[in-house]
């Protein structure tokens, strides 16, 4: 699902106009950036937390030709599915 039709399916499911369900989205996402730039934890009820995390640097060996690189450090998003979500999916069901 692409973020087209996932605003149709949303603003469908709803009953809002397409137009207040897109700026509704776009809203959300800016949100949700902004707070991650900011490196805070995002959780959200029943579905689960996104986490900005400082990976360390690290040496690793190429298998081809054995030789050691150093890799740096960097920031990655992380996401952590919640219980519920975890539950219901393994099950097959609605998430919500």
């Amino acid at each position: 699902m692409n973020n087209k039709e996932f605003i149709a399916a949303l603003s469908q499911r709803e009953d809002f106009p397409m137009s207040d369900t897109r700026m509704l989205v776009q809203h959300l996402i800016a949100e949700l950036t902004s707070q991650l730039e900011d490196e805070n934890v995002v959780m959200i009820s029943n579905f689960g937390s996104f986490e900005v995390k400082k990976r360390l640097e690290r040496v690793v060996v190429n298998p081809g030709t054995g030789q050691r690189m150093l890799v740096p450090p960097r920031l990655a998003l992380t996401f952590r599915a919640s219980t519920t979500l975890r539950d219901n999916t393994r099950k097959g069901g609605d998430a919500v």
